[in-house]
């Protein structure tokens, strides 16, 4: 465990890094954000799942205001943002151990981090809540879906599809095949995205699938690429095999029929005009989910449009996105 303390922002946060380990062998880099000034014991750690081709750098960084984890941290939460297994520097620990997968993702590293979580946490809790980002909120729900002994309390999944009724036609193609597309091993996915995002952002059509520019400061991009992973073709092929059944099946396990035995309180966000993740692929949690407490937040409206990447790195993330979140939270413990 290592800790260093920054002062940046309002309050001083203390930053430590952890590594779990899951059974088949890879060790996970986990990263505890907290404020001394504000942390409350009473309440529940926040562990948060990065999603499809990141890791967790983005939510420690925002190109104008407040992160989330300082958001959060400042409210008196105690936050862990998660590497899963070949994000950020989380490595195997033998040749032996298993590649990336949707099913080692929500069956093995997201409870090796919960445990760990409960075992380090400074708070007097027994569970966790889980704040999934994109790709990272799926997993969230095949890890409720697969694990019968989950420790978690809530979830809020921003940006999450679950069925994929309607599929944008930017994923059609890369995933139109599940053999294909396990078989394509792309490299040097952040060293092209520091290059073309400044020269595509001359053009904002170009982007307003995944961002609106308005929202963006693209002066940013050599920080915010930081947050950018090269993707498995593993993780590639189930992801075609979900768009193409509609439904995530993971162990014979149909996640979203699942979902309808889990009872945790639930809140789904989503971007206005996200050409990512559909309205209806967000929105398909709220109809799945077996308890009552469920709310949805809609992000952007109108000519003040939101997209995908807007939901972590917009300009007013912090109050339309980060914000709700803590209340929802605090709501509830």
């Amino acid at each position: 465990m290592s800790e260093d303390r920054s002062s940046t922002g309002d309050a001083p946060l203390v930053v430590e890094v952890h590594h779990p380990r899951t059974p088949d062998g890879w060790t996970l880099h986990l990263k505890r954000t907290f404020s001394p000034e504000h942390l409350d014991p009473a309440g529940r750690p926040v562990l948060i799942v990065p999603g499809y081709g990141m890791n967790s750098f983005i939510f420690g960084f925002h190109p104008r205001g407040t992160s989330m984890e300082r958001c959060l941290a400042e409210a008196g939460l105690e936050v862990w943002s998660a590497n899963l297994r070949g994000q950020g520097r989380s490595a195997p620990t033998g040749w032996r151990a298993p590649p990336p997968s949707l099913r080692s993702y929500s069956e093995l590293d997201v409870h090796a981090t919960v445990e760990h979580v409960l075992c380090a946490t400074r708070t007097v809790a027994d569970r966790v809540d889980l704040v999934g980002a994109s790709l990272g909120g799926s997993i969230a729900y095949a890890h409720l879906a697969l694990r019968g002994d989950h420790r978690v309390a809530g979830l809020v999944a921003i940006g999450a599809p679950l069925r994929w009724t309607e599929v944008p036609a930017v994923l059609r193609l890369p995933f139109r095949s599940a053999r294909l597309a396990g078989m394509v091993r792309v490299s040097g996915v952040r060293r092209m995205a520091r290059l073309a995002l400044p020269v595509v952002g001359r053009v904002p059509s170009l982007l307003s699938m995944y961002l609106n520019a308005d929202h963006i400061d693209l002066k940013a991009v050599p920080e915010m690429v930081q947050t950018i992973e090269d993707p498995h073709p593993r993780v590639n092929r189930d992801i075609a095999h979900w768009i193409g059944a509609r439904d995530m099946v993971l162990r014979g396990v149909n996640v979203t029929e699942a979902l309808g035995a889990v009872e945790l309180p639930l809140l789904v966000m989503f971007a206005s005009r996200d050409g990512i993740v559909p309205e209806s692929a967000a929105r398909a949690a709220t109809e799945a989910w077996g308890g009552t407490d469920v709310q949805t937040l809609c992000v952007g409206a109108g000519d003040d449009w939101y997209a995908h990447a807007d939901l972590f790195v917009g300009h007013d993330a912090p109050r339309l996105v980060f914000e709700p979140i803590v209340r929802w939270l605090r709501d509830r413990w």
